[in-house]
C-alpha cells in the first residue's frame, strides 16, 4: 500500500483543483465552468485520492440511483502522481463502494483506459445500436 489515501468526504476535495484540471486539461471537460462543477460534486458519490499531507492528487464521482445504475466519471490523476498505481486504486474503491454493490449496470466512458476498466469487467458494449445519447458543449 502506498502513502496515498481515498476518501468520499466531500468536505476534503479541493474544488479548485478539479475545477482547473477538469476545465484546462482534461479531454472531455474543457470548459466547464466552476459552476457546474460544483454541481455535479454536490450531485455525485466522489472519490478523493490524497498524498500524506492530504492534498488532492486524484478524482473520480459515480452519479447513481443507488438501486439500478452507475455511472463512472470524470475520472483522473494528476500527472505529477500517475505510474503509481493511482488509478488502479480508485478503481477499486469504488467498485468497493457499499452504496455501489448489487447494481445492475455500470457504465462510463474512455478515450485511452480501456486497458484498466477491462481488469474490474468493463467491456465495449454489447449493444451499441441500443446506446443513445445527447452531447452538449460543457458548461
Amino acid at each position: 500500500m502506498s502513502n496515498f489515501k481515498i476518501s468520499t468526504n466531500k468536505d476534503k476535495l479541493d474544488l479548485n483543483v478539479i475545477h482547473d484540471f477538469l476545465s484546462n486539461r482534461s479531454y472531455w471537460a474543457i470548459g466547464r465552468s466552476l459552476e457546474t462543477v460544483k454541481r455535479s460534486i454536490d450531485n455525485s458519490i466522489c472519490f478523493g485520492v490524497y498524498d500524506n499531507s492530504d492534498k488532492l492528487v486524484g478524482f473520480a464521482r459515480v452519479l447513481t440511483d443507488y438501486s439500478v445504475f452507475a455511472y463512472i466519471m470524470d475520472v483522473f490523476i494528476l500527472e505529477d502522481y500517475r505510474k503509481q498505481g493511482l488509478s488502479k486504486q480508485l478503481i477499486d474503491a469504488i467498485m468497493q463502494h457499499s452504496d455501489l454493490q448489487g447494481l445492475q449496470r455500470f457504465m462510463l466512458a474512455t478515450n485511452d483506459a480501456h486497458e484498466l476498466y477491462e481488469k474490474y469487467g468493463f467491456k465495449r458494449t454489447v449493444i451499441p445500436e441500443k446506446i443513445m445519447e445527447i452531447v452538449n458543449k460543457p458548461q
